[in-house]
């Protein structure tokens, strides 16, 4: 059985607080910042990153969906980078990568505890190689 261990949307005022700031400002301006901020809304609500205790997978899409996993035993690579406002917020950016890859195969933007997500599948990543050896 597999158990959930975190399970995010990217973050919208945290991840980009000026736009935020600026959309509200707009409301204003013939409702325009309304309409910036439901499709910004959408955009974030669509998008989703879960991490297991046996792979990481990343979807996206309401009507149409497209979803990408990778096991734990996969992961070749775990990047993180946050913006010196993302170190503020404590949200980042995480690009995870397969041993079957040369590219980031999946890549999320604005995301809480980016370290916590990577200390999660380093973890989990670790224990599936140590269990191979005999």
């Amino acid at each position: 059985m597999e158990k959930q261990l975190y399970k995010s949307h990217p973050a919208m005022f945290r991840n980009n607080p000026l736009g935020f700031l600026l959309a509200i400002i707009l409301i204003a301006a013939f409702g325009l910042g309304l309409l910036i901020l439901l499709f910004w809304w959408l955009d974030v609500a669509q998008t989703t990153l879960t991490v297991t205790d046996k792979r990481t997978i990343f979807s996206k899409g309401i009507l149409s969906r497209y979803t990408n996993e990778i096991f734990h035993s996969d992961v070749r690579n775990v990047q993180v980078w946050q913006t010196p406002f993302q170190r503020v917020f404590n949200i980042g950016n995480i690009g995870i990568s397969s041993a079957g890859q040369s590219e980031i195969e999946i890549q999320v933007d604005g995301i809480p505890n980016p370290e916590k997500v990577r200390k999660i599948i380093d973890n989990y990543r670790l224990q599936e190689h140590s269990s191979f050896n005999f």
